[in-house]
């Protein structure tokens, strides 16, 4: 997934923001974070995306049904260090990443396109019921 950057991306930054995706994903869907603000919070992680240097990582978010809730969005910045730290650990990295989580917007993006295209769609067959009806 590549959100728009014109640089390419190298094997290994692919590599590690895959990891870093599946193992913060993973520790989200355990509930590991003992923050309030993120319990009963079904959290998707759906990219991540690393510097050349794996210093820091754009983490894309998105609640399940729906947006990312400030507060929630708010809980994860106040984790970020914590998770960076972990995360170095956990990968065997030289340096702790620092995490900057946003709010992944591509699944209200991609419903609103495909709204537009059911509206769409809509007019043009009741032209042909209409058509059937006249025959």
């Amino acid at each position: 997934m590549s959100r728009g950057s014109g640089t390419e991306l190298s094997q290994r930054q692919l590599r590690v923001a895959e990891q870093m995706r599946h193992l913060l994903a993973e520790r989200l869907l355990r509930g590991d974070l003992h923050d309030p603000r993120l319990r009963g919070r079904s959290l998707t992680i759906s990219e991540v995306r690393v510097s050349r240097d794996l210093k820091s990582a754009t983490v894309y978010t998105a609640e399940l049904g729906g947006s990312l809730d400030p507060e929630v969005a708010e809980a994860l910045r106040h984790a970020a260090a914590h998770l960076g730290g972990w995360l170095a650990r956990e990968m065997h990295l030289k340096y702790a990443p620092k995490l900057r989580f946003v709010a992944d917007e591509t699944f209200a993006q991609a419903a609103r396109i495909d709204e537009l295209l059911r509206d769409a769609r809509l007019p043009h067959q009741n032209d042909e019921d209409d058509d059937d009806g006249a025959a």
